[in-house]
């Protein structure tokens, strides 16, 4: 486990933090297989919630170019660390089981904000920005970026940040629907508190909701009906259902268990 991915742990929630402060959270190859691993393992040791953070000047400026980029680029594959590093990660948060929350302040830039962008919730500081800068170099957006930016502003809006290459502030990013909520004071506490929120609720219902919503993105409204139809059956024979209706019935408060 690299030392530049911190683990904090709030009862059933967990934050996972990028720390290179130095670079401005600059991801490398090993921070990114090292996420993949600690959100693996903190839901395997029972986080009901989890939240991905950064610092207070970035959440991420996107990937580390220096430690990526060899001296000769003659023979350099610069899609292959996607491959091999970055999409397995993409694709682990795709396919949780728990709800993710992003808790934005400062820089989210190139594959951080990806990894920002493809949380559930995503909560951003009034300091907050958002940027494809991925043109500047001559490179395509990653990290999912096309499919998750033309999915929530549509393709519009996304081909002009990603042509463009300029910075989406935090109040034009919730305005475009980029963006849950805006924090008017932290950002990580009201994405701790919406956590918190969650971890006691229908934990195995939210994982089979996650899994709906990204069907339904690719899926025609046919296809749909069907996913929520083999879902619901497995929701209803879970526990948690059989708890949210007696809670309902008996008019008490549910306690969700996993």
């Amino acid at each position: 486990m690299t030392d530049k991915i911190l683990i904090e742990r709030h009862g059933p929630v967990t934050t996972l933090r990028l720390n290179d402060p130095e670079t401005m959270n600059a991801i490398t190859a090993d921070m990114a297989n090292g996420l993949h691993d600690a959100i693996k393992s903190e839901v395997a040791e029972g986080a009901r919630a989890l939240i991905l953070a950064g610092s207070e000047r970035a959440f991420s400026t996107g990937a580390n170019l220096k430690a990526a980029i060899p001296g000769d680029l003659g023979s350099f594959d610069a899609g292959e660390t996607l491959e091999r590093d970055y999409n397995p990660l993409m694709l682990t948060i795709r396919d949780l089981e728990v709800p993710l929350i992003s808790a934005v302040r400062g820089a989210a830039a190139g594959v951080g904000a990806s990894l920002a962008l493809a949380c559930d919730l995503i909560v951003a500081g009034r300091d907050a920005y958002f940027l494809e800068a991925f043109a500047r170099i001559g490179l395509v957006p990653d990290g999912g970026a096309t499919w998750l930016l033309t999915r929530a502003v549509g393709r519009v809006r996304a081909m002009e940040m990603m042509l463009l290459a300029e910075k989406i502030d935090a109040t034009k990013a919730h305005e475009w629907g980029l963006v849950t909520r805006l924090a008017d004071k932290d950002a990580e506490a009201e994405a701790l508190e919406l956590a918190s929120r969650l971890a006691q609720g229908p934990t195995r219902a939210y994982g089979l909701i996650r899994r709906a919503a990204w069907a339904a993105a690719d899926q025609d409204f046919e296809a749909t009906l069907v996913t929520e139809r083999l879902l619901q059956k497995q929701a209803g024979n879970g526990p948690d259902f059989a708890e949210g209706l007696d809670a309902f019935l008996r008019k008490r408060s549910p306690n969700f268990h996993k």
